[in-house]
């Protein structure tokens, strides 16, 4: 099993694929990394040789932020828009969308679970 930046990929995929289950990595950085390293893209992960995977990391390594260190890329830019208290901050910390979707309807997946209304007694 090849382990890439701290992910062990799956074996039976197609290596493009497989490093698509790295954090910060989707398709299109895919092949592009495999057409650095000089990878065949068709190659299931568990067919590759050590070199060829030695190529991958440093790719990787060299060239892109993936893991670790992307997540906390990311969660020191969202505290910085916090610490800012800029528009984009304030929703961040109240937990709504940032990007002006809307609210009335459809924001579900960052306010969670709808809270049943509380009724009057007559």
């Amino acid at each position: 099993m090849a382990r890439i930046a701290g992910v062990d990929l799956p074996r039976g995929k197609r290596i493009e694929i497989a490093l698509t289950y790295i954090y910060g990595i989707g398709q299109t950085l895919s092949r592009e990394i495999l057409e650095k390293a000089q990878v065949e893209p068709s190659t299931r992960s568990h067919e590759l040789t050590e070199g060829e995977v030695r190529q991958i990391r440093e790719v990787i390594e060299e060239d892109y932020k993936v893991e670790g260190e992307l997540r906390r890329e990311v969660q020191m830019n969202i505290k910085r828009l916090k610490d800012l208290g800029c528009y984009r901050g304030l929703r961040h910390r109240r937990g709504l969308p940032v990007r002006g979707q809307r609210t009335r309807t459809n924001a579900r997946t960052r306010r969670g679970p709808r809270r049943a209304m509380v009724r009057k007694r007559r």
